[in-house]
């Protein structure tokens, strides 16, 4: 019983780093996929470097072309910004009835 008793802190302290470090990491990595994934021409975005444009091409490797100020430029899709380009594109806001 006290064996039990002196691992229980080693065990609490997993139990409370996966609740609070590891399982919401891995939530966040998971939305970012689907991000990425539902990306498509036409979309407006801003990458994590702070470039601002529109989606003209997306490639199965992994890379897409935006067109910005600077001119068309190839980006890895993981550089797209989630938080920021979520908030340049709101979702459609409903009708009052």
């Amino acid at each position: 019983m006290e064996q039990i008793q002196s691992f229980l802190p080693i065990i609490l302290l997993f139990v409370v780093m996966y609740l609070f470090l590891i399982r919401p990491q891995m939530k966040k990595a998971k939305q970012e996929k689907q991000f990425a994934a539902q990306l498509k021409k036409g979309d407006k975005i801003i990458t994590t470097g702070g470039l601002h444009g529109k989606i003209l091409e997306l490639y199965d490797d992994g890379t897409c072309v935006i067109e910005s100020l600077a001119g068309k430029l190839k980006f890895e899709k993981a550089a797209i910004s989630m938080e920021r380009t979520a908030k340049l594109n709101p979702p459609p806001a409903k009708g009052k009835k």
